[in-house]
């Protein structure tokens, strides 16, 4: 299948939706078009106060929140295909993630939940869609993410160096990409969720640009121990996490009054580097380089403290082996969509934990 599919993701942050065009050839994909399409401000609001677990909804208010997410898709979809020239009858199928606002993989009723509608996506764009990508994953006992570690390891795998795909998103994630044997990919722990909301609440900004706020503070030495005392990043892979876990009452547990909001941003900061080295070290020791995409790879405070806890590693963005780090995880879903059509599995069980390969998601007919 030689085609052009389009991926489509808003992350933990809901900083935007992005939307990458990819085609593919073979086993191989390249970007064709990638950009961010910002939310309506009202209606990302919500989206933060509900993965804040500061707001709760009625049934009625789920429902049409999720017919809401599914226009703002669509919009995005559509507003792609303009800006790149593309007809919409070139494009073979959307992969849609839509937006996460829980994820609860453990339990005796493990779920995980993405709200926008695919149905009103095909109809908006005439194109089919593929969507609910990680529900069949957790319904095999798999935790239903990390899912992108099969095409970060055909984007970026080289043989004769033991590499990891740094994800710096809400959450981070990491792909352990060895020189011989088999990927493995788990989330680490926060990476911009934390430092994005405690910049909102204290200067009104969606995120630290530049991480300018954490550069004006230090780093809470015992305020750092007490975060990294959560026995959540002391589990084994497979896992995975979200704002459920990693939120501002989480931090807000944890202080013990008076600290300066930078010197929280800092420590912030250093929880996400610290928390991505000690994962790295205890799982693939011998790392030489670590290459990072996501919003967070803009963030050159963090990327310094990154370097700065693995030393001996070579920190680099993906830009650098010529993969925009911005559209990785579109690019990603566009990938599953394809995965799906064809019948071939999306998931990779040693990764997610689940009992075995699955064709991931459905199918909604444009």
């Amino acid at each position: 299948m030689s085609d052009l599919f389009l991926g489509l993701i808003s992350g933990t942050s809901a900083d935007g939706i992005d939307a990458a065009l990819v085609e593919f050839d073979g086993g191989r994909a390249r970007l064709r078009f990638g950009r961010t399409y910002p939310w309506d401000p009202d209606l990302r609001a919500r989206l933060v106060a509900l993965g804040q677990q500061e707001a709760t909804l009625t049934l009625d208010a789920v429902a049409e929140l999720d017919v809401s997410i599914g226009r703002a898709f669509a919009a995005a979809a559509n507003a792609a295909l303009a800006d790149s020239g593309t007809r919409a009858a070139d494009v073979r199928a959307i992969g849609s993630h839509g937006q996460t606002l829980r994820h609860r993989p453990w339990g005796e009723v493990p779920y995980t939940l993405q709200l926008g509608d695919p149905s009103t996506i095909a109809e908006r764009t005439g194109i089919t869609v593929v969507a609910d990508l990680r529900r069949r994953d957790v319904a095999a006992g798999g935790h239903g993410a990390p899912l992108l570690p099969g095409l970060h390891a055909a984007l970026l795998h080289v043989a004769g160096e033991d590499r990891a795909v740094l994800n710096l998103g809400g959450i981070a994630n990491l792909t352990l990409l060895p020189a011989t044997g088999p990927v493995r990919g788990f989330d680490t722990g926060p990476a911009n969720a934390l430092m994005d909301a405690w910049c909102l609440r204290h200067l009104g900004h969606a995120y630290d640009r530049d991480g300018a706020f954490a550069a004006s503070g230090r780093v809470d030495e015992a305020l750092l121990a007490r975060l990294l005392a959560d026995d959540w990043f002391a589990l084994p892979p497979p896992k995975s996490t979200g704002r459920d876990h990693f939120h501002l009452g989480w931090v807000e547990a944890r202080l013990r009054g008076g600290e300066a909001p930078a010197d929280v941003q800092a420590t912030l900061t250093a929880l996400s580097a610290r928390t991505v080295a000690d994962a790295l070290r205890a799982t693939q020791p011998g790392t030489a380089r670590v290459l990072a995409c996501g919003g967070g790879v803009h963030n050159p405070v963090l990327m310094a403290a990154l370097a700065a806890a693995l030393p001996g590693v070579e920190v680099e963005s993906t830009a650098a082996h010529g993969v925009d780090p911005d559209h990785v995880e579109a690019m990603g879903f566009a990938w599953l969509a394809r995965q799906t059509l064809l019948g071939l599995a999306g998931n990779l069980p040693e990764v997610t934990g689940a009992a075995g390969p699955r064709v991931l998601g459905g199918v909604y007919p444009a």
